[in-house]
């Protein structure tokens, strides 16, 4: 089994590589904002969004292309169209949205005349054509783009001694990212390698189900008759304050929004991260072997393929919530441990009982009760979806030798008292009392 991790190093000689990190930096800058306006201008007048492959196409001979190593320049135009793409997502319900700004900063004069602009130090990728690894030694060779070699055809790079942390190996690399660190102004470097693992054997044969969601970040449910809550609560209040404080900058490229961005980016990142470690934890303890978790690829979107309208706050919820990103870390956690991660689909496991199996819109009385008028039954109705989830209702509607049995004498205290776990930034999720009223 193949498993990609991520190394931070420490530069060794970052004075006699800094100043082309820096150049290089800038260069990802300067190309950032070139295939910036190139995107507005054809946004302006097409009402239409350039892929990444429309970006490489347009802008491989451009001068500012040849400022860092092809892949690398790649890169770049990758993420700029992500970052237009999320943005159209978002425009038609959240009236805050902005496309992606542009990479500098600008000085003026008491005449309010531009005198300067500087670029920030973006960060720069390199791919397996543009490294060379020295393993023994600890070294590795960086590419440098075009404009940044003596002459066209020298061989040129540049030669970065790194340190990791004493129990790392890095090996098979893959990638290699550059990327400054203002508040320490050194440049460090984050290693991609393949590692290749033994396929571990599953914890049990048991299947857990989980609802994602944005009051409720995740719900859980296992076959033991347990169910916890993990509410999102530090997600959305980083979502309302950050947004807020990127909005006061004058510039939003400049250096107090980008290093707001990367706050609140490292802040979510954490947030998946602990999570989806403390998920795996308890389906180790409990024996899981599988987790199924709602397939949430059309949340945005209704029937008809526009977006939905949740609201002011609902949109900023919506729209920040990264759930593809959380599937994907937790299916690399979860692979690591054996247990396999496999997207179910959550169509009406929201409005179904898991009782008696029951649907009805109007049993979700509330954001978070669920009622049954049928077997009388009132839990939590976010642990309500994560255990239809669990038991896969849908797919046993069109299988029914995997029919779930959803009659018979269960017990329904653990659906209406579900475990709750509190996120902390120091120390990760902590168990809160157990929730005596069904709202979370």
């Amino acid at each position: 089994m193949h498993i990609h991790r991520t190394h931070r190093a420490n530069i060794l000689n970052h004075s006699q590589v800094e100043e082309p990190l820096n150049r290089h930096g800038w260069s990802a800058s300067k190309l950032w904002n070139v295939a910036n306006y190139h995107s507005r201008q054809v946004w302006d007048n097409t009402g239409e969004i350039p892929d990444d492959s429309d970006l490489k196409r347009e802008l491989k001979t451009h001068p500012k292309y040849k400022g860092l190593h092809s892949q690398s320049s790649q890169r770049v135009l990758e993420e700029l169209a992500e970052s237009f793409n999320s943005w159209y997502g978002k425009r038609k319900n959240d009236s805050r949205a902005n496309p992606p700004g542009y990479r500098k900063k600008n000085y003026y004069d008491q005449q309010g005349h531009r005198v300067h602009e500087e670029h920030p130090r973006s960060t720069v990728t390199w791919k397996q054509k543009g490294i060379r690894h020295d393993t023994e030694n600890g070294r590795v060779r960086l590419s440098k783009g075009a404009n940044h070699k003596e002459h066209p055809r020298a061989w040129e790079y540049i030669l970065v001694e790194y340190e990791t942390r004493p129990d790392v190996t890095v090996e098979n690399l893959q990638q290699v990212r550059a990327v400054y660190d203002k508040a320490k102004g050194r440049w460090e470097l984050h290693l991609v390698c393949k590692h290749e693992v033994e396929t571990p054997t599953a914890p049990g044969n048991e299947t857990a189900g989980v609802d994602l969601g944005i009051s409720n970040f995740a719900a859980v449910a296992y076959s033991t008759e347990e169910a916890d809550l993990y509410p999102g609560n530090h997600l959305k209040q980083d979502g309302y304050y950050f947004p807020k404080e990127i909005a006061k900058c004058d510039d939003s490229g400049g250096d107090r929004a980008t290093r707001l961005h990367h706050k609140w980016s490292e802040r979510r990142t954490h947030f998946f991260h602990s999570l989806a470690k403390h998920i795996v934890e308890q389906c180790i303890k409990r024996g899981v072997g599988r987790i199924n978790i709602g397939k949430l690829a059309g949340a945005r979107e209704d029937e008809n393929g526009d977006s939905k309208n949740w609201g002011r706050h609902g949109n900023l919820d919506l729209h920040g919530w990264a759930f593809d990103r959380f599937t994907n870390i937790l299916e690399y956690k979860a692979k690591v441990e054996g247990i396999e991660v496999v997207e179910v689909s959550e169509r009406d496991t929201s409005k179904t009982c898991c009782i008696c199996g029951r649907e009805d819109d109007n049993q979700r009385v509330e954001r978070g009760l669920y009622v049954c008028e049928t077997c009388d039954a009132t839990f939590n109705a976010d642990v309500n979806g994560a255990e239809n989830i669990r038991l896969n209702i849908n797919n046993a509607e069109s299988n029914s030798e995997s029919a779930p049995d959803l009659g018979g004498d269960r017990s329904t205290g653990w659906l209406a008292q579900p475990g709750v776990y509190l996120h902390d930034l120091s120390s990760g999720f902590q168990p809160q009392a157990q929730v005596v009223d069904c709202k979370p």
